[in-house]
């Protein structure tokens, strides 16, 4: 797919450097030097990322971010501006742009901002066709029952449960039916950075706070000003990182790393952990000050091994969404694949399902599937035949990267798709974990 990036900025030398590097990169990209010039593009074509500067001749590109959203929908805004001020910024996420950047930037950095943008948006707009909490279930109407208690309130929630039962769902239900709806989400993933670099995820930086530093940078803590703070697998923050947090929590207030000025940021909490938070504070694992500080209200989430009535309405929810998604025509389980996918232990749960229907959208022929065709694919018989192909690969450096491309899916399902047990089991810190399953783009459901 082509993908089209509109650059707005009234200097032509920034605008023109960007388009070079950007086209280098595989983007098809537009120019304008004004909000005029800006409107006449947007009404002619679509734009899957926009590069906005925030003063242009004719007007402010901040007053013209709801206008874009508007116009583009699912289009990723970054804000780019010389004259950077943390209110700029703030008001810039709030309004919906992806992130602000402020001059001079690294375009290694700009590159991988675009980047991460583009899959952010595509992120987004899978979760909105998933993000209803399915299920009819004792279990999961005990779930509804709590989210619809909680959501009004602003304590601070933790989400419990096995990798893959859906607890960034939860979050996200109870963040859309609060007061807070119209602020940000704000999510972060403790076990998906490396111990020194989550701090400056959360708290941001000044410029020369360390060596990478070139520029300042707002951690997750004040951009979820007025909205939801999402902290998942909290159990990994370092010790180091818990003390601070906890602090945080105490006032509302912080200072960024190398920095002096102390910020204020009000936001509602929501933690989530897939481990036993007790027997980590037992075993002086996680501080017990701040567990009691996160757990105010807690929502149990049952793996989906005991949520029988819930399976096959699951598995017919994700089915039909993934026959849409590809365009393929309708297909129906047989009866003997309803009593295989209720008899499955689904070590991966929710994930695991949704996954499987996935696979089923894409490679199985036919109107209907039966339990064989199941069993060949929780068998793994797919990957079989990946692997048979390898052998006619000539290049060996692609042939070990699909082997470990293979390897590392198959490892995934396995230990039912939590990282931290497949890292251990292969022998590779959960950083590196991270990004291999990036680098291949593997579905893990980070």
């Amino acid at each position: 797919m082509e993908v089209n990036l509109l650059v707005v900025d009234d200097e032509k030398s920034i605008r023109e450097t960007l388009k070079e590097i950007l086209e280098e990169e595989g983007y098809r990209v537009f120019l304008a030097d004004s909000i005029k010039s800006m409107k006449n593009l947007v009404e002619k074509q679509y734009f899957h990322c926009i590069l906005l500067d925030l003063w242009l001749p004719d007007g402010n590109g901040l007053d013209y971010i709801s206008y874009l959203k508007e116009k583009l929908p699912g289009c990723a805004l970054i804000v780019i501006t010389g004259h950077g001020k943390s209110e700029h910024a703030v008001r810039a996420i709030r309004e919906g742009a992806y992130d602000f950047l402020e001059k001079p930037f690294s375009m290694d950095r700009l590159i991988v901002t675009v980047e991460k943008a583009l899959k952010e948006t595509i992120r987004t707009r899978k979760e909105k066709e998933e993000e209803e909490i399915l299920g009819e279930s004792k279990h999961m109407l005990k779930v509804k029952e709590l989210i619809n208690k909680v959501a009004k309130t602003d304590v601070n929630v933790l989400i419990t449960g096995e990798s893959g039962t859906g607890k960034e769902l939860v979050a996200r239900k109870i963040h859309a039916l609060s007061n807070r709806f119209d602020g940000p989400f704000v999510d972060i993933n403790c076990a998906g950075l490396p111990e020194d670099l989550v701090e400056a995820e959360l708290f941001g930086y000044e410029k020369g706070a360390f060596t990478s530093a070139t520029s300042r940078k707002l951690g997750k803590l004040e951009l979820a000003h007025g909205g939801t703070l999402f902290l998942d697998e909290i159990s990994e923050l370092s010790p180091r990182a818990q003390a601070k947090l906890l602090r945080v929590l105490e006032t509302k207030e912080f200072t960024r790393l190398g920095g002096t000025q102390v910020i204020k940021s009000d936001f509602r909490l929501i933690c989530a952990s897939n481990k036993d938070l007790l027997q980590e504070v037992k075993e002086g694992k996680f501080r017990e000050d701040l567990y009691h500080r996160i757990s105010t209200f807690i929502i149990n989430l049952p793996p989906l091994r005991e949520r029988e009535g819930d399976i096959l309405i699951l598995a017919e929810h994700f089915l039909s969404l993934y026959l849409k998604k590809y365009g393929k025509p309708e297909k129906y389980l047989e009866e003997g694949a309803k009593k295989l996918l209720l008899a499955y232990q689904w070590k991966g749960n929710v994930r695991e399902l949704k996954n499987l229907m996935e696979r089923l959208a894409i490679l199985h022929e036919g109107s209907y599937i039966s339990e064989r065709d199941l069993r060949n694919l929780l068998g793994f018989t797919y990957d079989v035949e990946n692997l048979n192909s390898l052998l006619s690969e000539k290049d060996l450096k692609k042939a070990k990267q699909e082997f470990e491309r293979i390897f590392i899916e198959r490892k995934l399902r396995e230990y039912g798709y939590d990282l931290r047990k497949t890292a251990e089991a292969i022998g590779i810190d959960l950083s590196n974990l991270y990004r291999k399953i990036r680098q291949y783009n593997i579905e893990a459901g980070i």
